[in-house]
C-alpha cells in the first residue's frame, strides 16, 4: 500500500486548485472554510506546534459533489495550513485504485485523509466523517444489510437526515474533526 500512496505524491491538487476547479458546491464549500473556527486556543497551539516538523504530509481523497467533503475538507485545509504540512487533493474518481484501499464499511466514503510520510508510508487516516456523525451510517447499515430490501432506500433518506442533524447548522462539529485529527498526529 505504501508503494501506491507513493505513486500518488505530488500528483494532485493544491487546497487552491481544489477549490478553483469545484464545479459543484463551491460556494457552500467557501462558506464553510470561511465559517472555520479554532474553538479552543489548545487546538490551534497543538496544530502550531507541528511547524518544525517536515516530515509529514496530507493526502485527501475528494470530491466536490460529496456533502461530507464540502463540510469536513474545509476544517482539514485550515488544520493543514495552519500545521505547515503540505497538503493535496486527488479527485476520487480519478484514484479508484487509492480509494480501494481505503473503504469505510466496505464503501466508498469521502473524504478520506491520509497522513503519509515523505516516502509515502501511511502513518495516520482519517474520515469520512467525525465519529459521532458516522455512528449513523454504522447504524444504518448494520441494521439494512439488503441494499435490494423495499424500504432501504427511504430508511437511507432517513440516515442522511440523521447525519445532518447531528452536523447540524453551525460549525461546532469543527472541533471534533480537530480534535480527532490532533489525537492522530499525536501519535505519528
Amino acid at each position: 500500500m505504501s508503494q501506491l500512496i507513493a505513486s500518488k505524491l505530488h500528483k494532485g491538487l493544491s487546497p487552491d486548485q481544489f477549490i478553483e476547479g469545484m464545479t459543484k458546491n463551491r460556494e457552500t464549500f467557501e462558506s464553510w472554510l470561511n465559517r472555520f473556527e479554532w474553538h479552543t486556543e489548545e487546538l490551534e497551539e497543538f496544530y502550531d506546534s507541528l511547524n518544525n516538523r517536515d516530515d509529514l504530509r496530507c493526502m485527501i481523497l475528494a470530491a466536490d459533489w460529496c456533502g461530507d467533503v464540502v463540510r469536513n475538507v474545509p476544517v482539514v485545509f485550515k488544520a493543514m495550513e495552519k500545521a505547515g504540512i503540505p497538503t493535496e487533493v486527488l479527485i476520487m474518481e480519478e484514484n479508484l485504485d487509492l480509494m480501494d484501499q481505503h473503504l469505510t464499511m466496505g464503501g466508498r466514503a469521502i473524504p478520506v485523509v491520509l497522513f503519509i510520510d515523505t516516502g509515502g508510508h501511511l502513518l495516520g487516516k482519517w474520515g469520512a466523517r467525525p465519529k459521532y456523525v458516522q455512528e449513523v451510517m454504522t447504524a444504518f447499515k448494520a441494521e439494512n444489510p439488503d441494499r435490494e430490501a423495499p424500504d432501504y432506500q427511504e430508511k437511507l433518506t432517513e440516515a442522511r437526515k440523521e447525519i445532518g442533524r447531528r452536523y447540524g447548522e453551525d460549525n461546532a462539529y469543527q472541533k471534533v474533526i480537530l480534535e480527532e485529527i490532533r489525537d492522530i498526529l499525536s501519535g505519528v
